[in-house]
This record gives C-alpha cells, structure tokens and sequence, in this order.
C-alpha cells in the first residue's frame, strides 16, 4: 500500500468516525455545554499555543507521515490546526478564547462544522464538549461532537475524538490519535 493509500485510509476513518456525508444547512438545535470553572482559562489557549509544529504519527502499516500541524495566528489570538495537510482529506480545527471558554471548532472534510466548548481541564488535557453544529445533512447525522486533548509531555500529545449522534456519543465511531513533535 503507498503512502497517499494509507493516509486517505486513516483520514476515512476521521470521516466515518463523525462526519456527515452531505453538506447542507443544519436543522438540529444547538447543543450547548456549560463553561468551565477553570481559574486560568487563558491558560488553556496557551496549551494548544504550545503545540505550535508539525506532529507525525505512524499510520496502520507503520509509515510516519505528517498528522499535523499547528500555527498560532490573528496576533495569538487563535490556533489553525492542520490535519492530514496537503491530502484530499485535509481539515481544519480552530481553537480560540469566547471570553472565559476556549473554542475548538472542527472543519470536517465532509463539510460540517461541530463547534466544542472546553468542559474541563487540568493542567495536563482540555475536554472539549458539544456546543453546536453547523451544515449537517440530517439532524440524526454523526459527527465529531467531543474530543480530549492529552499534553503527554512537550514532545507528545494525543487526541481523542468522540463522535455523537442525536446528540449523544456513538463508540462505535471513535478514533484516537497519537503524535510525535517532528525534530
């Protein structure tokens, strides 16, 4: 299997863990989650701002290829992650403040966009909750609604995505990734 094979494999299965298949305007009510209580939230920004590189991890045959990589931008007021860049099936997570929460908002490559609120942190991983979706073909459609972010240590991270569908988590559709500071 070549490369570009085994990561439009591993993307698929991004995809079919949570992104819808059609994009059209969404009909489902917003999904909103309560802020967190965190004393620093802008320490939680900065978190993500720390990952600030390009991060590999192997595929299914072993192959270290580039899973992502994350740029602080907007005079580092926002974080544009880049997953699977330059692949077909690229996607695009922001990450900023709305005041006392940070914002993770997932632009699939099936064409939604699931917005998540930071629920919990603690030094060592942000829990990221549903707050709402746009563009989903059905309101009963899946797609990416929750996701924690593991801080392993400055060389590592992983990142758990969880799928939801009507609202609630589908573990059948989870996928969790973990990546490598490229040096």
């Amino acid at each position: 299997m070549n490369r570009s094979f085994a990561l439009a494999a591993v993307v698929s299965l991004v995809c079919l863990a949570g992104c819808s298949s059609a994009p059209k305007a969404s009909t489902a009510a917003p999904r909103v989650t309560p802020t967190i209580a965190a004393a620093a939230p802008a320490s939680m920004l900065d978190a993500v701002k720390s990952l600030e590189g390009e991060w590999t991890m192997p595929d299914e045959k072993g192959v270290v290829t580039t899973a992502a990589v994350f740029k602080a931008t907007s005079n580092g007021s926002a974080v544009r992650e880049i997953m699977f860049p330059g692949t077909p099936h690229e996607m695009t997570n922001m990450y900023h403040m709305d005041g006392k929460n940070l914002i993770a908002t997932h632009y699939c490559a099936a064409g939604n966009q699931p917005r998540m609120r930071a629920v919990a942190a603690d030094g060592k991983s942000i829990a990221f909750g549903p707050d709402s979706v746009t563009n989903l073909a059905k309101p009963d459609d899946m797609y990416m609604g929750s996701m924690v972010m593991s801080f392993v240590d400055a060389d590592h991270v992983s990142v758990d995505w969880t799928s939801l569908k009507n609202g609630k988590p589908d573990a059948s559709h989870n996928v969790t990734f973990t990546m490598t500071r490229k040096r």
